[in-house]
């Protein structure tokens, strides 16, 4: 980790040096020169740790380094600070420098040059005391891989599970198909891949279908001409023969002559168990002919992209899913209880096993180790200490090191910038559901999104979250309708390990009430996560390095007037949901500030030193009980994500969603807003958006039948705009949009709520759109024509959108997935012709009371996954739930139907996508 803060600060000095042309000569030096000594201490510290076992003194060697990257950093945020306070000064006639911000100056450039002595004497230090010549080991990978190798010689009893997954397997290798296979099964560490296969491969059917067959265990560490030696070792040894002599005198191209002229006329089985590295198979597939006997490969990884990476080759694909519930108990028991008759749990220790499997959440690996660790204690305090001291006992209990061993080869694998992502995810709460945008953009905010040409670091950081997801280091809970990933959250496990790493490197602590606050005052963290408090924070004020502060709690929390002034530092403040409904004026002293979410909380304003945020690039205050946007928001002129929706749900079957925000200043003076959601349509607020060339993002309500010119003309000027909601007051107004000329080339999510005159013309050239959700339109014109055939349409949503009594999908929508029909009154028929729609996976039909049958061709639609009626007449629920009835027979293809004759309380929260509550 020493070596992720090293890079991470060199990246900060280059950035501050590219675009900082205010630095001061000697700050510039110092900077440039502590960037040179951090430079060639970085290889040094990536082999360092790389060998699992350290001396004392390379450990506090490493320590000392990690700590002098912070200093640098929390020195190089200072500087700005005062550099900005500086242009501040001058702004206000002040044309010299003041002598205290000379002596502050100086005092930094003095910090710094004794940080550059202070790295020097490290390095005289590590080869004075030969720290230079690593002996360490890496003892700490080869016990994980002794245990896989074990998994060869388990017994048929002692694999619990994987039923469905062996047959698969098994239909998979000895199918009639004669060409070559690769089969993949991909799962995180722990997940049982390695047992799966095993069983499989040690099958005597398997075994039978073969000429020969070779297990190959590859981890990190391969070498290719080596693996091609094994290879040959093993399939020799498979079928009793004598393995050639002097192999290891063979070079590369002998190897791959024995190879294909011992298999070109066999059908032969390789497993290649535990592979890490994508170009695996194009290193090793031209050893491995495809002779056309029906031979079969088989790897494990725990990375989705080396299972779904392969050409030349027809493949297959088989993801571990966790044990279910009742196999993950039955596993712990036979492991816990096997002294007791049927291996039957106690029941005073019921509670703590429970407990311990859920924790477990399927991964076999951990089932077993916590079953054998238990198996030798029998009171219930033992127990208690076990589940209540989980992180302890992965640290210090040698039952459980095979756990924490194959979990950190996860870890350890990761990328320098891609470790400080992954530690950040462990600050969030146990189960906890993370929402993709909120976490890339506390990245970016944190610094931790490296620089890459022509590319945004939101897609940079996106690249982050789906290397994790591919790692299966964080697990996806949601998908929108292309498949992204919306939600994710983390196992127990491999958080609890994460946690473990971020207190020992100071990256992070998590305060849950498991340890008391002293010990996380002392702790110096660089990050906080409140997860239960007495209601005042008060207590941390002493942890004054702080860059994050999350505060996770149910109850009312608040902040004193002097708490904010201590974490000068902050470059993130999150209290989402947090019950705090004021934030003093310190906030102001926050100069560091990047990012603040107030989301969800019932503050009814801001304080007025918002505006000495002059770093601050996002503000998200939706959900909260805020009406006016305080005028001192216009001085945050890097402010680039406002996110500022009034709080308010809505039954769906009512006009009103959601309220958008007064704004009492010139919007566009913020030259680098790209999101603007949602903002009142006030004074001459739309007459500006057209300055605002580079919003991406817009919502505006309370429009006006009157505004139709100037909004539109706004509109047609922002090009950059891909997601635009626009909302009239209430039901009885139109929303004009007819003057829009154009739509903007970009536009991909279109929200229009308020009475439509007719379909507006310009629909048919929405080319890039990929999400409609008209609202309350109540047509006359079928708006279905001018929408089947935009290409890229993947989810649309119709309330009180038609007043006609029939809808007609006669063509089109060719990738649409999710559709809803709601609040159709006076609906009594919809048809589907064949062929439209082939791709939908959702059909949502709602409050649609004259509707007596399911759609006309609704048997057509072959991919629909679910079908869900809500609110509908008594006659349609009974049609869908008669056995004997056409209706019936026509969705029993459909996997999910959910039907409720009354009328629900549907409610919504809009964010600015609908969330079914």
């Amino acid at each position: 980790m020493a070596s992720a803060a090293v890079d991470h600060v060199i990246g900060l000095i280059v950035s501050t040096v590219q675009n900082e042309a205010t630095l001061s000569v000697g700050i510039n030096d110092e900077l440039d020169e502590i960037k040179r000594e951090l430079v060639s201490m970085k290889s040094f510290l990536h082999d360092a740790e790389r060998k699992r076992v350290m001396s004392e003194v390379m450990k506090t060697w490493v320590a000392d380094v990690r700590d002098i990257a912070d200093q640098i950093e929390d020195l190089i945020d200072e500087y700005m600070y005062y550099v900005y306070r500086q242009q501040h000064f001058t702004k206000l006639h002040r044309i010299f420098r003041t002598p205290k911000t000379r002596l502050e100056t100086r005092q930094i450039a003095s910090k710094l040059q004794q940080i550059n002595k202070t790295i020097k004497g490290m390095d005289e230090r590590r080869q004075r005391y030969g720290i230079d010549r690593i002996e360490g080991t890496n003892d700490h990978y080869n016990f994980p891989l002794y245990q896989r190798d074990l998994a060869l010689f388990m017994k048929e009893d002692d694999v619990v599970g994987f039923v469905d997954e062996s047959r698969l397997l098994k239909t998979w290798l000895m199918d009639k198909e004669e060409h070559r296979t690769l089969i993949s099964t991909v799962g995180m560490g722990g997940s049982g891949k390695t047992t799966l296969v095993a069983k499989t491969y040690n099958d005597e059917t398997v075994k039978s279908y073969f000429e020969c067959c070779a297990w190959i265990t590859v981890s990190q560490t391969y070498t290719r001409d080596d693996l091609l030696r094994s290879l040959i070792k093993e399939f020799h040894q498979s079928r009793k023969e004598e393995v050639p002599n002097d192999l290891g005198t063979k070079d590369f191209k002998d190897l791959v002559g024995i190879l294909i002229g011992y298999l070109e006329q066999k059908k032969y089985l390789v497993v290649l168990d535990d592979v890490w590295d994508t170009n695996l198979w194009e290193a090793i597939k031209v050893s491995l002919p495809n002779n056309q006997f029906g031979s079969r490969i088989m790897l494990t990884t725990r990375k989705e992209d080396v299972g779904s990476y392969s050409s030349d080759v027809r493949s297959h694909i088989l993801t571990i899913k966790p044990l279910k519930e009742k196999e993950a108990w039955d596993l712990f028991c036979m492991k816990a209880f096997s002294s007791c008759p049927g291996n039957s749990c106690p029941k005073e220790l019921e509670p703590w096993a429970l407990e311990l499997v859920r924790k477990c959440k399927g991964l076999p690996l951990a089932v077993v180790a916590l079953g054998g660790l238990l198996s030798s204690k029998k009171s219930i305090t033992e127990w208690s200490s076990v589940c209540d001291n989980l992180n302890w006992q992965l640290n210090n209990n040698q039952m459980l090191e095979v756990v924490k061993s194959i979990l950190l080869l996860s870890f350890s694998d990761l990328p320098s910038p891609l470790k400080h992502c992954f530690l950040y995810c462990c600050l969030f709460p146990e189960d906890y559901e993370i929402r993709r945008k909120r976490l890339i953009k506390l990245w970016i905010a944190e610094g931790f999104v490296q620089q890459v040409d022509r590319t945004a670091p939101k897609e940079v950081a996106e690249s982050y979250l789906m290397e994790l997801i591919l790692r299966s280091m964080l697990q996806v809970v949601r998908r929108n309708e292309f498949g992204r990933p919306k939600r994710c959250k983390m196992h127990d496990l491999l958080r609890e390990i994460g946690l473990s790493i971020s207190e020992k490197e100071k990256f992070g602590v998590v305060y849950d009430g498991k340890v008391e606050i002293g010990e996380c005052e002392s702790h110096q963290a660089r990050r906080l996560s409140i997860q239960t408090t007495k209601g005042d924070l008060q207590s941390y004020s002493s942890i004054t390095r702080l860059r994050s502060l999350f505060v996770f709690v149910n109850g009312s929390v608040s902040f004193s007037n002097t708490l904010l002034s201590k974490f000068k530092l902050l470059r993130t403040l999150d209290l989402e949901n947090a019950a705090i409904d004021v934030l003093p004026e310190e906030l102001g002293t926050l100069f560091n500030l990047r990012y603040l979410n107030l989301r969800g909380t019932p503050m009814a304003e801001l304080p007025k030193s918002i505006g000495e945020l002059r770093n601050l690039e996002l503000l998200d205050i939706s959900e909260t009980n805020i009406k006016e946007l305080p005028s001192e928001v216009a001085k945050l002129q890097n402010l680039r994500h406002l996110n500022m929706w009034s709080k308010f749900i809505a039954d769906i079957h009512n006009f009103e969603l959601v309220r958008g925000m007064q704004v009492p200043f010139e919007i566009s003076k913020l030259k680098k807003l790209q999101v603007m959601a949602n903002i009142e349509a006030e004074g001459n607020i739309i007459k500006q958006l057209r300055s605002m060339t580079q919003v991406s993002r817009m919502g505006i309500s309370n429009l006006k039948e009157a505004d139709e010119q100037n909004m539109c003309s706004s509109i047609q000027n922002l090009k950059l705009l891909h997601h635009l909601c626009l909302m009239v007051n209430n039901e009885t107004e139109f929303l004009r949009v007819d003057a829009l000329r154009t739509p903007p080339p970009q536009l991909q999510k279109l929200f229009l709520f308020g009475k439509l005159e007719n379909v507006p013309h310009w629909f048919c050239s929405l080319q890039n759109l990929t999400y409609l959700w008209l609202h309350w339109s109540r047509l006359k014109d079928d708006p279905l024509p001018h929408i089947a055939a935009l290409p890229n349409l993947r989810k649309v949503i119709l309330v009180n959108s038609f007043v006609e009594e029939n809808l007609h999908f006669c063509s089109g929508f060719a990738k649409l997935k999710i559709l809803w029909l709601l609040v159709f009154p006076q609906l009594t028929g919809i048809t589907i012709q064949k062929g439209v729609m082939p791709d939908i996976q959702e059909l949502w039909i709602d409050s649609c009371l004259m509707l007596n049958a399911v759609p006309y061709g609704i048997e057509s639609l072959t991919n629909l996954q679910s079908l869900l009626l809500t609110n509908c007449s008594a006659s349609l629920i009974g049609r869908v739930n008669d056995v004997e009835s056409k209706d019936r027979s026509k969705v029993l293809h459909i996997p999910n139907i959910k039907c409720f004759k009354r009328r629900a309380k549907l409610s919504y929260r809009f964010s600015p996508e609908v969330k079914k509550e």
